[in-house]
């Protein structure tokens, strides 16, 4: 089976749009989600969506045989915590009163454009997920979450609302919100809290969405591409949906591929795909690569010997690793793993809610000493100072924010303990004064949360 479809982008993921392309690459089998965008090479309409997959399919019976296609499907979040969907679709559907829906599609990592991507594409897949969610659990409403900086997506996605209003195609209203970007703000409470007229910032401890979320209602938020998902589903059934990937871990999957490899974008690959061919898929490494980062800036940097490995939980777990935010970045040999780390650092620092201890001063810190550390100013106590730092960032703030920074920078420390020796002793390798390779935003803080 041929595992992966590729989007025809040859832009990078930072400049990911339209190209014009006429005649997409032919799909695989495995091209499930991108599969309308392949057929015609154009973004798919209401016409054009409903003679490829007809009208969602209603039942109206919540927590019914839709929430049992999902469960035995194994369809789990493509927002990167990989979170059982039927368990959040029962959980949400056996509370009291009338439910919401909202469908995440923040993305606020800044390597991904996996849901930009798929939005632009195949937009009436999203909001077919998200209707049929609403069925499943007994919602009345669905909230569709954009960074307000995406307006063009903004634009397309209120044409497309449009277009479903005028053939009366939902029986719940879909509302599309524009909120404030930052890394933070794609977090499920930060959303919740938004919603009920509060700052895009993440809140800690109970009670969960599930229980009273958007204006004290149970709330199911759900990753844009994991909504796809459960809309094929409802149409196709769970026997499909395991035609592709291994049987602990079914399905396809996005990730955006980008680094040293000749063609970045966004690919759609079946799960259990090996990282090599991941990267052959997007072109194949432009030169010798020292190490990949999978998962985005919260996730892992593994050295270019793992590349055999496939993008499986169970299998990256072992290398404290998982898909993340279905990112995947190639790092040569030239560059230096030190200094991209230290400016994702300096970012996920900036771009903290600033509401607990590990984020308004332990990630503060820990940028801070990764950054002298990548410009070669270490002092001798730097590195222990540094691992005790880092040690204490997880499980200590009020959202999961602290705890992907830590996990970058101790993998950094492991996978380039070579540099780190170097910087130490010797000053900045040279490729520390090269211009950067990843194009990390800069590291300035959110301008609003509201």
């Amino acid at each position: 089976m041929n595992p992966s479809a590729r989007s025809p982008f040859a832009a990078g993921p930072s400049t990911l749009g339209p190209t014009g392309h006429s005649a997409p690459v032919p799909p695989g089998p495995t091209a499930r989600l991108l599969a309308g965008w392949y057929a015609t090479g154009r973004p798919a309409a209401l016409p054009d969506h409903l003679r490829r997959y007809g009208p969602p399919p209603f039942t109206g019976r919540p927590a019914g045989p839709l929430v049992q296609a999902v469960e035995a499907a194994g369809l789990t979040g493509r927002g990167g915590a990989g979170f059982p969907t039927a368990r959040k679709l029962r959980a949400v559907a056996e509370r009291r009163g009338r439910a919401v829906v909202v469908v995440n599609a923040m993305e606020s990592e800044p390597a991904s454009r996996k849901d930009e991507f798929l939005l632009a594409v195949a937009p009436h897949l999203v909001l077919d997920g998200g209707v049929l969610a609403a069925d499943a659990v007994g919602a009345d409403v669905v909230h569709v979450c954009l960074p307000r900086t995406r307006a063009a997506q903004y634009r397309q996605l209120a044409a497309a609302l449009d277009e479903r209003r005028r053939a009366r195609l939902d029986p719940v209203p879909l509302r599309l919100h524009a909120l404030p970007h930052a890394y933070v703000s794609s977090e499920s409470t930060s959303l919740v809290r938004w919603l009920s007229g509060g700052p895009a910032r993440p809140q800690g401890g109970p009670p969960r969405s599930h229980e009273r979320g958007v204006a004290r209602r149970p709330t199911l938020v759900d990753n844009a591409e994991t909504l796809a998902h459960l809309a094929l589903i409802a149409r196709h059934g769970p026997g499909w949906f395991r035609q592709a990937g291994p049987r602990d871990e079914p399905g396809t999957t996005l990730v955006t591929v980008s680094g040293a490899v000749a063609a970045p974008g966004v690919l759609e690959v079946s799960l259990g795909t090996p990282l090599g061919m991941l990267l052959d898929h997007a072109g194949g490494a432009a030169e010798s690569l020292r190490a990949v980062l999978l998962g985005g800036y919260a996730g892992t940097w593994l050295p270019a010997e793992y590349l055999r490995t496939p993008l499986a939980r169970h299998d990256l777990a072992a290398l404290g690793a998982a898909p993340g935010a279905g990112v995947l970045i190639a790092l040569p040999q030239s560059a230096c793993g030190l200094r991209e780390t230290a400016r994702m650092l300096g970012y996920l620092a900036a771009h903290s809610a600033r509401q607990c201890g590990p984020c308004r001063f332990g990630l503060p810190a820990v940028a801070g000493d990764f950054a002298a550390l990548a410009a070669g100013r270490a002092d001798p106590d730097l590195l222990p100072r540094l691992h005790r730092r880092t040690g204490l960032l997880p499980d200590r703030g009020a959202c999961r924010h602290p705890d992907g920074a830590a996990r970058l920078a101790a993998s950094a420390l492991r996978v380039f303990a070579d540099d780190v020796g170097r910087h130490l002793t010797h000053g900045a390798c040279p490729a520390a004064h090269q211009p950067p390779l990843l194009a990390v935003p800069p590291a300035t803080p959110p301008e609003a949360w509201r």
